[in-house]
Order: structure tokens, then sequence, then C-alpha cells
């Protein structure tokens, strides 16, 4: 019986490190990637910390060998960054030795060059090539070009949820035996939209934040793109793959209580464990580690908890949340947590939840605070998207 879908390959650059190695090795050191922001111009820049990738664009540019005369967003290098340490990672050297397909997650999209532009499209003529990369679906586009993925292609774009929601559509295509091969993840870079947005909401942190602490103050955001390879047994087979892990479980349900916020007693993110479980077909007290969503705001930490408390009673496993180290990069955030969820299956390590000193009075969940080693099979991963879109993943050792 098939242990689920295999994941073959991942990439991810984030706020810790250019490499799935990188980011391991800030995870174990404890070194976070929060900062003051410095690559974009806002009123807020000293007021808030971020996870920022502190690479330029142009550098990006260069690695990426792209003309000057290119409308890549900053979402758009990101993620082909990402994705292409992902292919290298699995082994792919003919993209179409099979039914292959690409599903892309974002919530930022193009806007960081839009919103740059906006004011002066009309007198800039060689600025309005940016607006055709503003759509949800251009970095898609660009990646799918790059590689030569033609047989399934799309976007998904469900606010924090999306690349959770991606990892979830590809694995079920392959059980369905639509594609043998699809490459999911998603991207998102920082953006005054989204500062100004969030900054809005009053949910953004002064300092770094502290998931799951009784005196968190808010969230930092962050900037990432992760993507992995999933690939059908028949594939793995034919090819003598790897497996890295296993996407062994996934739901998504939706609060249906509020556009921006939780609901009191986390009813999307109970349905979400607890379907995600039943298509995993293992039990709670099966999972061993949890990676949170943790955003480290009032409402989401109280939410949350009280869903993991619903979920697993008084025996909740081992939990962190590693947005203290990249803060919550949106539309990547699930998949970023995914490379994370692998790296801590491949290594029996569960990374620390940084900043954290008391526990939330009403539900009393401690997460883990230092580096923990212990034997892994199945870690849940939750992520929860504006407009009550909630999902969960479970990931299994290979």
């Amino acid at each position: 019986m098939s242990k689920g879908v295999a994941i073959t390959g991942m990439g991810i650059i984030s706020s810790i490190g250019n490499t799935v190695e990188e980011n391991y090795q800030s995870l174990i050191s404890k070194t976070p990637g929060i900062s003051r922001i410095e690559s974009i111009d806002t009123i807020h820049k000293n007021n808030i910390k971020v996870g920022e990738v502190k690479t330029s664009n142009q550098e990006f540019i260069q690695q990426l060998g792209l003309p000057q005369s290119n409308n890549y967003s900053r979402t758009a290098l990101l993620a082909e960054i990402s994705v292409l340490e992902a292919v290298e990672n699995a082994g792919i050297k003919d993209m179409n030795s099979c039914k292959t397909g690409l599903i892309s997650a974002t919530s930022v999209a193009g806007m960081d060059k839009t919103e740059k532009y906006y004011y002066s499209l009309f007198e800039e003529s060689q600025n309005r090539k940016y607006i055709t990369a503003h759509p949800a679906g251009d970095a898609t586009t660009k990646i799918a070009n790059r590689l030569g993925i033609t047989d399934f292609v799309t976007t998904i774009s469900t606010a924090c949820s999306s690349s959770a929601n991606a990892i979830m559509l590809g694995a079920r295509m392959i059980k369905a035996g639509k594609l043998d091969r699809v490459i999911v993840g998603g991207a998102d870079c920082l953006s005054k939209f989204t500062i100004n947005g969030f900054k809005t909401l009053m949910i953004l942190s002064e300092d770094n934040c502290r998931p799951f602490d009784a005196d968190r103050t808010g969230l930092n955001l962050g900037e990432a793109a992760a993507f992995l390879v999933l690939e059908s047994d028949a594939q793995v087979k034919k090819c003598n793959k790897e497996i890295l892990g296993y996407v062994s479980g996934y739901a998504n349900a939706n609060d249906a209580f509020h556009q921006t916020a939780s609901s009191e007693n986390g009813e999307g993110a109970t349905l979400a464990m607890t379907k995600a479980l039943k298509i995993a077909n293992i039990s709670a007290n099966e999972i061993d580690y949890i990676n949170a969503h943790g955003t480290a705001t009032n409402n989401n930490d109280a939410s949350e908890s009280k869903a993991i408390r619903r979920v697993f009673g008084d025996t909740v496993p081992d939990l962190s949340s590693t947005k203290s180290y990249t803060g919550h990069t949106l539309a990547a955030a699930a998949v970023i947590e995914a490379v994370y969820s692998i790296l801590a299956l491949q290594n029996a390590t569960v990374f620390p939840n940084l900043n954290f000193k008391t526990a939330i009075p009403e539900t009393n969940i401690t997460p883990v605070t230092e580096v923990l080693k212990k034997d892994l099979n199945h870690v849940l991963s939750n992520s929860f998207g504006f407009g009550g879109n909630c999902s969960t993943l479970i990931f299994s050792k290979a």
C-alpha cells in the first residue's frame, strides 16, 4: 500500500537562506532572519521588523541569466530561483519524459513593481512592461516557459494557505492518475501594499514575533519561495528515484467566520486537521511534530491553540512555529514550512519556536524552544488564510 505521494525534490529561498542547506543550518543554529526593512522605501521601515531576503533583484537577474529588458517581479525572481533548485534536487533531466504539471501559488504576485511605477506609467514607457507582470499567474507562466511544462499549468491564490492548496491539488492529481509528476509551491515578495494592509489591521509587530506566547504583539511579514517535486509511485520506480518524504494527508476547510479573523474555537482548523488525519489513515497520537501556522497574532495563536486541543486533547505533540525564523511569508508560508517539515523528518529534528516565554493561559500549550532530536514518522503542518481558508498537510518519513 502506498505511503502517499512521493516527494523527490525541493528548493527554497527565504530570509534564513538561499538554499535548502542554508535554511537547515539556520534552523538548527537558532538563527532567525528577522530585521528592519532595507529594500523598500516605506514610512514603516523603522517601526516594524520583517523576514527580508537580502539578495537584490539585480543579483537574481544575473544568477538566472535574464536580459536587462526582462519584466520579472521580485516574486517571479524568488519563484524561479527556488524552482530550479527543486528540479536539480529531483535529478530531472528531461521535463517531458512523463506527464508533468506545475501548480504555483502567490498573493502579492507582481504588485511590487506596479505599485512602484503606478504614478509614472504614462510618462515613463519603459516601465509599462511590468503591467503584464502584475497578475498572479505571471510567475507561473514564466516558470512553465523556462522549464517547458505544458501538460498542466495553474496558479492558486487563497491567501496564506495558497501553497498548501497547491501541494494538495498536486497530490490529488497524482493520486487520480492525471499527472505522473507535478512541481508545486509558491512565492511572495514584500511590498508596500502588504505592509500597509497588515499595518491597517494592527497586527504587525515592532519586534521579533513571539508565536504562542501569552504576550505576543503581532506578526513579522516575510518574503520567500519554495517548491516541491511530487512524483507517482510508478514514476519513482521507473526512474529509481530517491524519496525525501511523502505527502500522506491533506485537507482544506473553511472557517466561515470572518474575512480576516479565525473563529474563537478554530472550527475550520479543527476540521482541516481531522480530515487530513483521516486521509493519511493515521490517528492523532501518531503525529510526532506539529509545524503550526503560529503567526504570533492574538487571534490566530489563540484560535489555533484551541483547535489543536480539540484534536489532540491533553497529549499535544511537540509543536513549534518556524515563522519566528522567517516571518509570515503569506502565500509561500505553507510550502516553506513543508520544506522544514521534510527536513525535520530527514534529520529527526524538531526545530525550536524562538522568543517564547509564557504559555497562553486558556490552552497552556508550550512549544519546543530548543533544537530537539527525536525519531519522527509523521509531521502535521497547518496553514490558515484570510477568508477562513484553512489547510492542513501531513508529511511522512520515506
